[in-house]
């Protein structure tokens, strides 16, 4: 794990996105919620690395009742 804290703004927010990418190709679908708790980041980056990845196209989502669920495209 990188030494996040260290990086710029927009390193931070790549690197996380990488480590996001990877835990739901790992993992599977994912509710945003527990992306959060398995990450182990200040939750403001996780979701600047969910977006990051949504801008490239990289995932879908499937809203419910209870949040929403993360795919890998």
């Amino acid at each position: 794990m990188a030494a996040v804290a260290e990086l710029s703004c927009t390193e931070r927010i790549g690197t996380v996105a990488g480590e996001i990418w990877r835990l739901l190709e790992s993992n599977g679908p994912m509710s945003m919620s527990r992306i959060v708790a398995e990450m182990e980041r200040p939750r403001d980056h996780v979701m600047q690395g969910i977006g990051w990845l949504a801008r490239e196209d990289k995932l879908s989502f499937e809203e419910a009742q209870r949040g929403i669920t993360v795919y890998v495209r």
